[in-house]
Parts: structure tokens; sequence; C-alpha cells
């Protein structure tokens, strides 16, 4: 089942991350898809304001990855926007999803577009430009079951 959620502006967002958070558990990977400058980063730190994660969300595009271990579940946050090789990107995922699956920890990437093939079961948002403002959420839970309101 696909959801479709219209967000006006920042606060909107971080709400909404809040309420996906809810809906994760340990070893969930979720792929964030859209433009540049949509709101990935700002739905990341949402979802770790669900998980009462501490430390500041920043993205890490050239860092490639963050961990946040301070909330009710650890997060890993990974950007593969840089990469441009399929074998890097699928071996820089391999290693994070590893350390998500020892940590127990959620798996959030952005810029998945290089790995999409190798995983099955995941969470999928696609942010778009709305046409006046805002964005707009498309959520795809791993089993297209969930309702999600």
């Amino acid at each position: 089942m696909c959801n479709f959620v219209f967000v006006e502006n920042l606060k909107e967002t971080l709400i909404l991350g809040k309420r996906l958070s809810h809906k994760l558990n340990p070893k969930s990977i979720v792929f964030l898809k859209g433009p540049i400058g949509a709101g990935k980063t700002s739905f990341v730190q949402g979802i770790a304001k669900g998980l009462s994660i501490s430390e500041d969300i920043t993205s890490p595009t050239f860092a490639l990855s963050h961990h946040y271990d301070s909330g009710k579940i650890p997060l890993i946050h990974l950007d593969l926007y840089r990469l441009e090789n399929v074998s890097l990107a699928k071996e820089v995922f391999f290693s994070e999803e590893e350390e998500a699956i020892q940590k127990q920890a959620i798996l959030v990437i952005e810029w998945p577009e290089l790995i999409e093939r190798v995983i099955d079961n995941y969470w999928k948002i696609e942010i778009s430009y709305a046409k006046n403002y805002g964005r707009n959420y498309e959520i795809r839970d791993p089993k297209n079951l969930l309702t999600f309101s």
C-alpha cells in the first residue's frame, strides 16, 4: 500500500519523520529518494527525534555515514550521493548493513539508487517538490500493507 502525505514546512517534515520512527523496528531499512534540497536529512532528523536520539543529525554526504547510538534504537544514516560505482556502493552498504544488524539499528539511506536492486525488504520514501510550496511524500512499507496515517 502506498501512502501519500503532503507537508508544508520543516516542522511538519520533522513530525512526519517522528511518526515514521514509531513504525520502524531494529534492522529496518529506509530508502530516502528525492532531489537535492527536498528535505531528506530533515526527515532523518524527525526519525531521530522519534527515537529519542540526543545527537545533532547532519548530512553524511562527505563522511558517507553517521552512527547515532543514544536513542531507544540506534540509527545509522548513510548517504550514497557521492558514489558513482555500483560495486563501491554495494560494499559500503553491506558493511553498514552488517553493523546495523549487529547493533539492532535502523539503517536510513539517502540516494539509494545504486543498491536498490540488491535489497528486498525496505521502506521506500520518495520526496518531491509540491507545485507551489511544500513537499509530497510517497511512503511504501516493505510489505505494502501498512496504512500510514
